[in-house]
C-alpha cells in the first residue's frame, strides 16, 4: 500500500509500504476513506533531523473495516469508523475513568510497527476498544464533519470540559487555527454566553463567528490582553482555552483570564519554562487541560453532527489525494491553508 512517511523536517514522501495484517486476535483492519493533516504534525515537518528509518504519519482517520481479528465482536467488515488519534482498550482502569490517552495498553499511530493515520489502510490494535461505528455509509457528505471527531473536535471540547464551560459564562479561546475554532463550537455547545476569539486570519476568524465567537480579538500580546479586557468591564473572562501550544499564547491566557479563572491548555506545548510569579499567585487561577482523551468523547458529539446543529467539517479548506500530500504539508505550514483533507 502507499503510505506518508517523513524523513526529516521538510522531506515528506509517499511510498510503498507492507500491505497491513491481522497480527492479534483483537485487531482489526481498514481502508482509509479520510485522513487528514494535524496541526501538530507540522511540528515534526519542521523539525525533524534525517532519519534513514522514516516514521509513518497521520492520526486521523475514517474508513471501513475490511478485516477483523477473531476476538474482535463490536465489528463487521463493511463498518464504517472512526479512529480517535490515540488507540486505546477502552476496558483498564484510565479508559473506564475516561482517559483513554493513559491507556496502559494503547499507544500512538505510526511508531511501534502500528500503521500511520496517512495511508490507505490501517491495522488498528484493540478494535473494539478504539474505533467507533459510524451510522453512514462510505459516501455520506457528512464524513469532512465525522472525521473531525478523530481529534480537534474532541480536543476543542476537552478545553471547554475541562475549563468547566457552562450556561452564561465568558469565555476566551486563544488561537484561530482548527483547534480554536472546535473550542469555539465547544463553548457554544456548553451554553457560553460570550465567547471571544483571538485571531489575526480573517478568512479563520470569519469562521469563527459563524460557529458562535461573539467578538474578535485581532491583537497580540499587551495590545490583545488590553482589548480583551475592555470588552469585559476591565475583569478578562471566566474561562479561557489556550488552543495554540506556544509560551507567548500561554502568558497571553494569564493576561486575559479573569481572577479566579480558569484556563484550560489543550495546544501540543512546544515551551518548556513557562514561570509565573507572585502576582500570578495572587489571582486564584486554576490551570487544567492537557491531551484529549478524543475517545472519551465521540459518542456524546457525534449525535450534534448527525442532527446538523453543527458542522465542524467547515475547517477542512483544501482537499488533496494522497500523492500530493506533501503540498498539504506545505500549504499549512506556509498559513496558505487551515486544514488539509486528504482522499487515499
Amino acid at each position: 500500500m502507499r503510505a506518508t512517511l517523513l524523513y526529516a523536517a521538510d522531506d515528506v514522501r509517499v511510498e510503498d509500504v507492507a500491505d497491513p495484517k491481522i497480527q492479534n486476535p483483537t485487531d482489526a483492519v481498514v481502508r482509509i476513506v479520510l485522513s487528514c493533516i494535524c496541526g501538530s504534525d507540522l511540528w515534526p515537518f519542521k523539525s525533524l533531523p534525517h532519519t534513514d528509518t522514516p516514521r509513518q504519519m497521520g492520526h486521523e482517520f475514517l474508513g471501513v473495516v475490511e478485516e477483523t481479528g477473531s476476538e474482535v465482536r463490536g465489528l463487521v467488515p463493511g463498518d464504517v469508523v472512526v479512529a480517535p488519534f490515540m488507540w486505546a482498550d477502552n476496558t483498564c482502569a484510565y479508559c473506564r475513568d475516561g482517559l483513554q490517552t493513559s491507556c496502559v495498553h494503547g499507544g500512538q499511530w505510526g511508531v511501534n510497527g502500528v500503521d500511520g493515520g496517512q495511508g490507505q489502510i490501517a491495522r488498528v490494535p484493540y478494535a473494539d476498544g478504539t474505533l467507533v461505528r459510524l451510522p453512514v455509509g462510505e459516501d455520506s457528505e457528512l464524513l469532512p464533519d465525522l472525521l473531525t471527531l478523530s481529534d480537534i473536535l474532541c480536543t476543542g471540547y476537552h478545553a471547554a470540559r475541562t475549563a468547566g464551560v457552562e450556561r452564561g459564562d465568558s469565555v476566551t479561546v486563544v488561537g484561530d487555527g482548527a483547534v480554536g475554532l472546535a473550542a469555539v463550537i465547544a463553548a457554544k455547545l456548553q451554553g457560553a454566553e460570550r465567547i471571544i476569539l483571538m485571531g489575526r486570519h480573517t478568512g479563520r476568524t470569519d469562521l469563527g463567528r459563524d460557529f458562535g465567537a461573539t467578538d474578535v480579538v485581532v491583537e497580540r500580546g499587551e495590545e490583545g490582553i488590553a482589548r480583551v479586557r475592555d470588552l469585559t468591564g476591565g475583569e478578562g473572562t471566566r474561562k479561557v482555552l489556550e488552543c495554540v501550544g506556544l509560551r507567548d499564547a500561554l502568558v497571553q491566557s494569564f493576561g486575559v483570564v479573569r481572577d479566579g479563572g480558569t484556563i484550560s491548555r489543550v495546544g501540543a506545548p512546544q515551551y518548556s519554562d513557562v514561570a509565573f510569579g507572585f502576582g500570578d499567585f495572587m489571582r486564584n487561577i486554576t490551570l487544567t487541560g492537557g491531551v484529549a482523551p478524543a475517545r472519551a468523547y465521540i459518542e456524546e458529539l457525534m449525535p450534534h453532527i448527525l442532527d446538523g446543529s453543527i458542522r465542524p467539517g467547515r475547517v477542512f479548506d483544501r482537499t488533496l489525494g494522497l500523492e500530493d500530500i506533501a503540498d498539504g504539508y506545505r500549504a499549512m505550514n506556509d498559513r496558505e491553508a487551515l486544514k488539509v483533507l486528504i482522499r487515499p
